[in-house]
């Protein structure tokens, strides 16, 4: 049988889709021999684990090469670990492509083998002496491929990019609050404070600097007060050219700003976040159970079986019910054509006189 993969039923061919569902961090790979060996060795736990460690002693070789006095004893043994490292990787992609026998493309489908292949083909780009800093943030992407590593941090992952649609959707809102509020702090606040309010890129830099909380009670007080009494001391005095106080109607655009901005548009983020993050533990559950069950392969071919034969089932009472329609049709079409017949058939009654 030619290197590929047997599906649930037995037969040779594609991946099946409920395997998939089963496992979709564990490759489906060929089936031959030499596939077969290396995709045991990289789905092997002391494999993944060993994997782990190398990708948390690239993240701490890279943070010792932000200290001169070690680069300067050590800078030789730090590049040559370095160096081990990257090979150590490779070492871990020649593996998995192996495992994927005859079909090594198989390799891309799965976006975070992309995200380790961009990882470790970078370190082999060309880049001059020159800008050993690009190389060093390099090598510093490596530890980023511990969130492939451990499952619970894939998760928040997961949980981060399924909730970006959602996000942007918030992110409109809090642009337009932006906007609204900038807009009128221009117009109100222009003159009086040229330091926050003078444009409406200024204003929008101002009101995100409120709506984190950083002292914006001093962008409050000087719209409260005036610039000529609050904030505007030393070398700001002339840019104060046309003070005005609007003691009651400044404290009701910064507290509602705060109140919409910070304390409601903002937490909708979390809730969106906190939503995606129970659906991407939802599936991962639903994931690890199917797991559990495609680990003896014969649950998993029984509900098969179950399903189909349901789906037969299904399909033959759909079809007695289209024959049943069909014959009531015709006997309606019956029966009003016989009703339409009957009085031009039935024979007259005979007179009583006769």
């Amino acid at each position: 049988m030619a290197d590929g993969v047997t599906s649930v039923d037995g037969s040779d061919g594609e991946p099946n889709a409920r395997e998939q569902l089963a496992n979709p961090y564990k490759r489906h790979r060929g089936t031959g021999p030499i596939s077969g060996y290396f995709g045991r060795i990289a789905d092997a736990g002391w494999f993944q684990s060993s994997v782990r460690f190398v990708i948390l002693l690239a993240g701490v070789t890279v943070g010792l090469e932000t200290y001169p006095s070690i680069t300067n004893h050590y800078g030789t043994e730090l590049g040559v670990l370095n160096e081990v490292i990257l090979w150590i990787f490779v070492l871990e992609l020649v593996i998995k492509f192996a495992a994927e026998g005859t079909r090594p493309w198989n390799f891309f489908t799965d976006a975070w083998n992309v995200f380790d292949f961009a990882i470790v083909a970078v370190a082999f780009l060309p880049i001059d002496a020159e800008y050993v800093a690009v190389v060093r943030l390099a090598r510093l992407l490596r530890f980023l491929r511990l969130v492939r590593a451990l499952p619970r941090l894939r998760i928040l992952v997961t949980a981060l990019l399924k909730s970006i649609p959602s996000m942007g959707y918030v992110a409109l809102l809090l642009l337009m609050l932006f906007y609204i509020y900038a807009v009128s702090g221009v117009f109100l606040f222009g003159a009086n404070d040229p330091i926050h309010f003078s444009s409406l890129p200024i204003a929008m830099l101002s009101l995100f600097r409120v709506v984190t909380g950083e002292d914006w009670t001093d962008v409050m007080y000087i719209q409260m007060y005036g610039c000529d009494n609050y904030g505007y001391e030393g070398k700001l005095e002339e840019l104060c050219t046309d003070p005005s106080a609007y003691p009651v109607f400044a404290a009701l655009f910064f507290v509602t700003f705060m109140l919409v901005g910070s304390l409601i548009i903002l937490n909708l983020f979390i809730g969106v976040i906190m939503t995606s993050m129970d659906e991407a533990k939802t599936e991962n559950t639903a994931l690890e159970m199917l797991e559990q069950h495609a680990a003896s392969g014969t649950e998993i071919q029984t509900v098969e079986y179950e399903l189909h034969a349901l789906e037969q089932s299904l399909a033959e009472m759909m079809q007695r019910v289209s024959h049943l329609q069909v014959y009531l049709d015709k006997r309606v079409k019956r029966d009003s054509l016989t009703d339409a017949v009957r009085p031009l058939t039935i024979p007259p009654k005979e007179n009583d006189a006769d």
